[in-house]
């Protein structure tokens, strides 16, 4: 059984097939899925699906590209509200993005750090969104102690060097659709190193389809995929790589065994 740790399944582009797509991720053996809700649309939307869905579950946070837009205390009072949902497993994706120019980067800075220290007094992991910004994610993580609740590093892209700093505050390394691409080289030489205990698997559907979906729509069922690029990096059976990714999930994340 697989655990698609990171989707969007509120996006209005599964508007005119969800359930199909929802019941195709059952059929290709995806156990539990976490929706992430980031922004004032799609927090209330992932609520309503890990609400109407069993195996669905929530993390809610504020995404870096939306920071300009959060109205921090009420926001934030808003979160810290929906944390004490028994399916709200983690806040999040929060992190930083210079790779999109919508939000400045010192706004971006509060708005982590706040939502940090908002998980640490709730003893909630964090889900970390970091495009272009490894150096500033990491030494954010280290000033505000982000090791006490440790969480995920989503659709990780960065090198073995970045990935030991999370691994040391106590993060898990979440691997999605761009390490099934040939051309991913480094993607593929970091899941290698990654241990076994610290490994997860994800899609960001609808975004980032791993090969051979690749520039498509993404869904949940194709967390196998992943979830065999995976098993031949590490050279071990697909069943293997469910079993060990299944229970990081539910060390990490707190999820129903």
């Amino acid at each position: 059984m697989l655990i698609d740790t990171h989707a969007h399944l509120d996006s209005p582009k599964f508007d005119d097939d969800r359930e199909e797509m929802i019941q195709r991720a059952r059929e290709a053996g995806v156990e539990t899925i976490v929706n992430i809700g980031f922004n004032r649309e799609t927090i209330p939307t992932t609520m309503a699906l890990a609400e109407k869905y069993p195996f669905i579950y929530a993390a809610v946070g504020w995404h870096p590209t939306d920071a300009i837009d959060m109205r921090l205390e009420e926001d934030l009072a808003w979160i810290e509200r929906l944390c004490a949902h028994p399916k709200v497993v983690a806040i999040g994706e929060i992190g930083l993005d210079y790779y999109w120019d919508t939000s400045p980067k010192d706004v971006q800075h509060t708005v982590f750090r706040e939502q940090i220290r908002l998980a640490k007094r709730l003893k909630k992991p964090i889900v970390i969104h970091n495009r272009d910004a490894h150096e500033d994610v990491v030494r954010l993580l280290r000033e505000e102690g982000a090791s006490e609740v440790g969480g995920i590093m989503h659709c990780f892209s960065g090198s073995w060097e970045t990935a030991k700093q999370c691994l040391d505050m106590n993060f898990y390394i979440s691997f999605g659709g761009p390490v099934t691409f040939k051309n991913a080289r480094v993607p593929k030489e970091v899941l290698a190193k990654v241990p076994d205990d610290r490994l997860l698997i994800e899609t960001d559907a609808p975004y980032l389809a791993p090969h051979p979906h690749r520039g498509k729509r993404n869904e949940s069922a194709f967390v196998r995929l992943v979830a065999e690029a995976a098993a031949e990096i590490k050279g071990i059976s697909v069943e293997e790589i469910g079993n060990i990714t299944k229970q990081n999930s539910i060390c990490c994340l707190g999820l129903e065994r």
